[in-house]
């Protein structure tokens, strides 16, 4: 790019030459050009612009030409302003010569358009000579076309510097300009297109080239008004017909069909210009399914002779047809020969071998089914309609058109969408070589495909087509899915190979969509009629019997056999007849695999049996009561099961929670009976003082347990166990409303309430005793394999940098990934350490989860544990502990036990368990945090557990580790803070007008410590200095997400500081608290809160700044504050407090809240940077004249400029000069 010395340089001499050559040239002195005079860079400009100039200079003169016209063009007087609107248009005269850059060219049409939106009026002006001009010739008419495409730009593209009514003005003078800019646009297009194909046939390719450059032109042209001039328009001058001719041209029919694709989704106007618009698009309508049916023919004759050019032209035309059906199908719903048609040439698209194709219309049949199967709604009128609905336009009318579009949608094309989908469902990488001949040409989704999103996002649209043709036609869907499925499976029966199962494994998905459809309490089409349950029973009856009449041992068939009887749920809810038959098959599908793998490296049959046993819980689930009278027959079997020795523990706690399923849906006395049944031979050896003594009484017994793997896995699944009847238990949301009241609802104890007293103590001291690993005086004493255990995970070292889960083979999966995969151990090999990293992370995860919803269950957590023991567990050794493992304890625990302590309780729970951890939690962070500030890098106690990776991917991983635990812990500051546990605090009035407090109207801060836990936290100073300081340090901690949640803690506090008369409270709000939000609003990432801070900076300053004044200062602590900010006065603060005296509006106080303390710091809070602050101007009494101007793009410059937030901003002394910016 040349410099702009080089430019000057090149300026003057040029001048100092013409001056010589030509007396009559006025000799410019170099102050203009410093000065910047518009005359005089117009001019030189102009001259800059000639051929004797390089093309890098002649390219920055027509940029300074249009930066004049758009931004000094008022400096020039209206007769300047005609001169320089006809040089410019000479210019594209001059510029019209085959040797050209097309870049210098595109730039002269740009400065002509430039003027034109500038000076619309001039638009009458110039048309004759740009009409004179596009005569002369190709590169002429060229020019002129590029000129009409530049000219709407403001209007089709958002422009900032160009306010509303300007933007209103061009575009009203464009639009009464059409009918001089549309049929010049159809007259270049008609004759350069003529003349390219008479120069072709005459072999003249040069000039040929010419005339199509200016076809292509014109066509751009046309683009940029094809999104808002009026259809009507488009159509009477002859644009709509253009474009449609030239679709059958290979040159130029992309840019036709662009102009379709902007203008098939215009909507529909609603004057009286309608019925034109009607017609308009009926006859878009017409040219783009002209096209489409001659495409669909030959490729469906001969895929052949479809080329690329041709397949990607389809896709062009099926999106123009996927927006006009999707935006305008009423232009064509009435119409019984036009609307058939295209709903066929849509289905053809969809069932086209070419995914491209199949995808384009996958988006219009979804939206088109979801739009008709929707429930109409009932349409409000407003006021400015006068009250009353225009005839046809109301709800009746609109369901009545809804049934004539679907009635189109016959039952061969349901069938050919079912058809279609089934086998799109599958992936192209599942597919074998040998499997692919039996799918012929299909394009299957494939990861190689862009910008169509993933295959999950596809197969979910996919399926919920499915779903809505299911709903809208449940005989033929459910007859589809069942042929499908018994091809399949006879397939299966024919083949005997194992590797063509992934047919059999995406059709269960569809089963399961379809069924779920069919079979839901909504679907008037089967709940109606009786006939046609009749025949859906019959179908699906068919299809299970083929499914339970399979005899597959192979563990991959058995698993995907047992997916497709859960799919099979819904349907056994409506006919339970069935239910005892799938029973037996999944007990018989469980005995026909191995119990003990002597391999533990082959675990496909192990893993086969875990996931027959989850079929008994999806069943249960969606089976409902259909599953009670089977109880027995189900407890009968696992008895037998385990006498014999054939179930393993973690298969009997799934059969186990089914059982808790079973008894939700029965009520709470037979839940009671089936926790009696599941629990009781868990109580003998869970109390058992052995096990405890052995292995939990000294922190080394816990390596003992590592070692002795039976009894290891067995505490795993008991605690996990335990963790599964908490959750399942209880009473279902969907079968309260059948108890009498909430009222005694509350009273029933719940079923789980009696177990607690034998099932935690031991629990707590298992817990306790893993945490202590972490301690240093025993960690040090560990054996190699514990040590290594205690360190992260694959999984959970890629989930903090972001980058997903690795890619494990299934079987490497089950013996790695948590619970899922110890839940398949059972004792039968020597442990190692990714075996013991399970088992403590699944202790860990089940263990918190079981005391944290043991906290739900009414009030016997909290009498049935003495707070000592608890304690000695959650907090003895949180000193210890990894970042990672205190969030998962505040959050399964500390958070639940808060919310559901009772009031009565605080006393004897909260300060003994809250004050270790946010004592903590509190030096924790806040070291931390230092580090990672000032050193950029966090200094976070889990760094010993990443072993593995690059040092930057180290500090990312500390830097997720810091951000989760703040987050977590300023989580729990919001719920002590949550209006539920603060019922007690009155809420402040609304209304905002500044009047003294009445101090013989405060209360002490011991009234509000049992109705408010906040209260009573701040009456506990051990509780309220480290969460008082967890506040303060939040929000300058560059954690958004963190201030979100803490910022509600921090209102509470104001609250409470204005209704009592704690002066240390006061101080605290009116000064370190106000001081800290102020700096928080400095930081970019609180912008997403900035609101709430500033209307918490407004409550501090409003209901406080009348209170106790800070010790030897004149001004109550806001004031303080305020005055203590680098750009503020005593004067504008006084002008201030009299803006916030003359309104009531909170909004109002608000925003003059935002200006001062923009204006007062300098603008340098860049949490407000992003949005635009109105100027506030105040005159107060004597005479004093204030004006707080923010201005988006001068702070967008100025922080641009910037670094790191200054602090020292808000630490200037008083006294210290201060002045306005």
């Amino acid at each position: 790019m040349v410099s702009f010395c080089n430019l000057v340089y090149s300026l003057k001499l040029y001048l100092a030459v013409s001056s010589l050559s030509s007396p009559s040239y006025p000799v410019f002195k170099p102050v203009q050009i410093k000065a910047g005079d518009v005359r005089f860079l117009a001019n030189t400009s102009f001259l800059l612009v000639k051929k004797d100039w390089s093309s890098e200079i002649r390219l920055h003169a027509f940029k300074m030409l249009q930066h004049l016209v758009r931004l000094r063009w008022e400096e020039l007087s209206p007769a300047e302003h005609r001169n320089f609107a006809n040089v410019a248009v000479e210019l594209m005269s001059d510029m019209a010569n085959p040797c050209e850059e097309w870049a210098l060219k595109s730039q002269t049409a740009a400065l002509v358009a430039e003027i034109v939106r500038r000076e619309v009026h001039l638009w009458q002006e110039l048309f004759p000579s740009l009409v004179s001009i596009s005569s002369k010739g190709p590169i002429q008419a060229e020019l002129v076309s590029m000129m009409l495409r530049w000219l709407p730009e403001d209007i089709t593209v958002h422009n900032e510097d160009l306010e509303g009514d300007r933007r209103r003005l061009l575009l009203r003078g464009l639009t009464e300009s059409l009918p001089e800019i549309l049929p010049l646009l159809y007259t270049l297009l008609e004759r350069h297109f003529g003349a390219a194909l008479n120069e072709a046939g005459k072999q003249q390719l040069d000039v040929a080239k010419q005339h199509a450059a200016t076809v292509t032109a014109t066509l751009n042209a046309i683009n940029a008004y094809a999104e808002w001039a009026p259809l009507p328009d488009l159509a009477k001058y002859g644009i709509i017909h253009g474009c449609g001719f030239l679709l059958s041209s290979p040159d130029f029919r992309f840019h036709a069909c662009e102009f379709f694709k902007l203008v098939s989704p215009r909507k529909r106007p609603s004057d009286d210009s309608a019925s034109e618009f009607d017609s308009a698009m009926t006859s878009i309508f017409h040219m783009v399914m002209n096209f489409a049916k001659e495409f669909l023919y030959r490729s469906a004759s001969n895929a052949g002779v479809v080329d690329e050019s041709e397949i990607e032209f389809a896709e062009c035309i099926c999106e123009s047809m996927v927006s006009l059906g999707s935006s305008n199908l009423q232009c064509i719903a009435g119409d019984s020969t036009v609307m058939p048609l295209y709903l066929e040439q849509m289905l053809g698209f969809f069932q086209h071998v070419k995914l491209a194709l199949h995808y384009q219309s996958l988006l219009f049949w979804l939206a088109l089914m979801r739009d008709l199967m929707s429930k109409p709604k009932t349409v409000v009128h407003s006021a400015g309609d006068g009250g009353v609905p225009k005839p046809g336009s109301g709800p009746i009318q609109v369901d009545n058109e809804k049934r004539r579009i679907l009635s189109f949608v016959n039952d061969g094309a349901c069938s050919a969408i079912l058809d279609i989908s089934f086998q799109r469902v599958l992936k192209r990488e599942k597919i074998l070589p040998g499997m692919a001949l039996s799918l012929g040409s299909l394009e299957l989704w494939s990861d190689d495909i862009e910008g169509k999103g993933d295959f999950g996002q596809y197969r979910s649209k996919l399926l919920e087509l499915v779903k809505f043709i299911a709903s809208y036609k449940p005989i033929i869907a459910g007859a589809k899915v069942c042929e499908r499925i018994d091809a399949i499976v006879k397939s299966l029966l024919l083949s005997s190979n194992p590797q063509e199962l992934a047919v059999m494994e995406s059709m269960q998905l569809a089963l399961d969509n379809v069924v779920s459809t069919i079979f839901d309490e909504s679907n008037e089409v089967v709940s109606g009629s009786s006939e046609v349950q009749h025949a859906l029973g019959k179908i699906f009856e068919g299809l299970l019997q083929q499914l339970l009449s399979l005899k597959w041992t192979e563990p991959a068939f058995v698993e995907v056999l047992g997916h497709y009887f859960d799919a099979l749920g819904p349907f056994l809810k409506c006919f339970p007849d069935a239910v005892g038959s799938v029973i037996n098959k999944l007990f018989e599908l469980l005995n026909s695999l191995p119990f003990i793998v002597k391999d533990p490296s082959t675990n496909s049959a192990r893993h086969a049996r875990l996931q027959i046993c989850t079929s008994f819980i999806r069943i249960a689930k969606t089976a409902d009561k259909s599953v009670l009278p089977h109880m027995k027959g189900i407890a009968d079997t696992m008895a037998y099961l385990q006498r014999e020795g054939c179930l393993l523990r973690g298969e009997h706690n799934l059969l186990g929670e089914a059982f808790l399923v079973m008894a939700s849906s029965a009520g709470i006395q037979q839940q009671q009976e089936v926790l009696a049944w599941l629990l009781e031979p868990l109580n003998q050896q869970w109390t058992q003082q052995d096990w405890q003594n052995n292995y939990l009484s000294e922190p080394l017994g816990l390596v003992r347990l590592c070692l002795e793997t039976p009894t290891m896995w067995s505490i795993f699944h008991t605690v996990t166990f335990f963790e599964k009847a908490l959750k399942r238990s209880g009473t279902r949301k969907s079968h309260s409303n059948l108890q009498n009241s909430a009222t005694e609802t509350s009273t029933i104890l719940h079923p789980m309430a009696s177990h607690l007293s034998w099932m935690l103590p031991p629990l707590l001291k298992l817990l306790r005793a893993i945490h202590s690993l972490w301690s240093p005086s025993v960690s040090q004493n560990l054996i190699v394999e514990v040590k290594a255990a205690m360190t992260m995970s694959d999984v959970e070292r890629f989930s903090l940098l972001g980058e997903g889960n690795p890619k494990f083979s299934k079987a490497a999966l089950t013996s790695t990934d948590g619970s899922q995969g110890s839940m398949s151990k059972e004792g039968f090999t020597e442990p190692n350490e990714t075996d013991i990293r399970n088992w403590l992370k699944g202790i860990r995860d089940s263990g918190y989860n079981v005391l944290g919803l043991s906290t739900t269950i009414g009030d016997s957590f909290f009498k049935c544990l003495d707070t000592h023991s608890v304690a000695l567990t959650l907090v003895e050794n949180i000193q210890s502990m990894e970042f990672r493992h205190i969030r998962q304890l505040i959050h399964s625990v500390f958070i639940p036990l808060v919310k559901n302590c009772p009031r009565e309780m605080w006393d004897t729970w909260l300060e003994k368990l809250l004050h270790p951890l946010l004592a903590h939690s509190q030096q924790a962070l806040s070291c931390s945090w230092a580090g990672l500030l000032h050193e950029g890098r966090a200094k976070v106690p889990d760094a010993h557990g990443i072993y593995a990776g690059s040092d930057l991917k180290v500090e990312v991983m500390e830097e997720k580790l810091l951000r989760d635990l703040t987050r977590e812990v300023c989580a729990l500051l919001a719920v002590i803070a949550s209006p539920q546990l603060n019922t007690g605090l009155p809420s402040l009035e609304h209304s905002g007008h500044v009047t003294r407090v009445d101090l013989n109207a405060l209360k002490d801060l011991d009234a509000f410590t049992s109705g408010s836990m906040v209260g009573f936290l701040l009456k506990h100073k051990g509780l309220a200095l480290p969460a008082l300081q967890i506040c303060l340090g939040a929000f300058t901690w560059t954690d958004g997400e963190a201030v979100t949640k803490v910022s509600s803690f921090g209102a509470i506090l104001v609250l409470l500081a204005v209704l009592t008369n704690n002066v240390e409270l006061r101080e605290f709000v009116a000064k370190d608290l106000f001081s800290t939000v102020i700096q928080g609003l400095a930081l970019e990432s609180n912008a997403v809160i900035s609101a709430d801070l500033v209307a918490l900076s407004r409550e501090i300053f409003i209901y406080l700044c009348e209170r106790d004044p800070a010790p030897r200062q004149v001004h109550p602590y806001p004031s303080y504050v305020l005055l203590s900010l680098p750009s503020i006065t005593h004067n504008d603060l006084l002008a201030f407090e009299e803006a916030l005296t003359k309104t009531s509006s909170s909004k109002e106080q608000k925003q003059h809240m935002k200006s001062l303390l923009l204006f007062a710091t300098g603008n340098k809070l860049r949490a407000l940077a992003a949005q635009k602050t109105a100027v506030l101007s105040m005159t107060v009494s004597h005479g004093l004249s204030i004006n707080w101007v923010s201005n988006e793009l001068a702070c967008l410059h100025f922080y641009s400029q910037q670094g790191p937030v200054d602090q020292s901003m808000l630490q200037r002394k008083p006294g210290q000069t201060m002045g306005k910016p």
